[in-house]
């Protein structure tokens, strides 16, 4: 397919897939005339994976060619593709605090993670583990609940999730959909987890609270 078709059916401007080109998020065509070039299913593809990181994950264009480069590495397996794309993907550790709160909050994540089965995420650290111990310190700080027992309902519902989310990633028959799935999927049903749980919390609150 030319320019004009590759960006129809992508949904991205020419202007953009352009710009793709020079900082090498896509591969380049192949070369009919001087001036033109053919692109294929391949470029097709590798257009919703950079559409999936930088317009969806607001991932910067730097980072979204280290996760390109780590995502079509074959010799690595799928888990660390995967993980390499989501792993991209803005987080915000919160204030990086050595107190007790902090120190408290390692221990009672620490314990939660070995409840739950999760072993090895010290391994492999994710900057969502990090944001898990800085949210339970503040919680901490404030004095509410937060130690194991009341973080593990929270942990066995994520598990469940995450079977649910794996499951929808799964559904994309290639390597290269898949990844793209997973940082689409976890960009897009985060608002959506977090709007049903409000939802849930009205329904709840209705339940215990309002009168006959």
């Amino acid at each position: 397919m030319r320019l004009a078709e590759l960006s129809e059916r992508s949904g991205v401007s020419t202007a953009t897939i352009k710009y793709y080109l020079r900082e090498g998020l896509l591969q380049p065509g192949r070369r009919v005339t001087a001036t033109q070039a053919e692109y294929g299913e391949d470029h097709l593809r590798r257009l919703r994976l950079v559409r999936a990181l930088i317009q969806i994950g607001k991932v910067p264009v730097a980072v979204a060619r280290e996760v390109i480069g780590a995502a079509e590495d074959a010799s690595q397996d799928h888990h660390l593709r995967l993980g390499a794309a989501t792993r991209a993907l803005p987080h915000d550790p919160g204030p990086a605090e050595d107190d007790e709160a902090a120190t408290t909050a390692r221990r009672s994540v620490d314990a939660l993670l070995e409840q739950l089965g999760w072993h090895g995420m010290h391994d492999e650290p994710s900057p969502a583990l990090a944001t898990l111990v800085a949210s339970v310190a503040a919680l901490g700080r404030l004095g509410y609940p937060c130690d194991t027992a009341h973080l593990l309902p929270y942990g066995r519902l994520a598990a469940e999730l995450a079977v649910t989310d794996l499951d929808l990633v799964e559904e994309q028959p290639t390597a290269d959909g898949q990844i793209e799935a997973a940082v689409a999927l976890t960009v897009l049903y985060e608002p959506v987890l977090l709007s049903l749980r409000r939802l849930a919390h009205i329904q709840e609150s209705a339940r215990r609270f309002v009168g006959p």
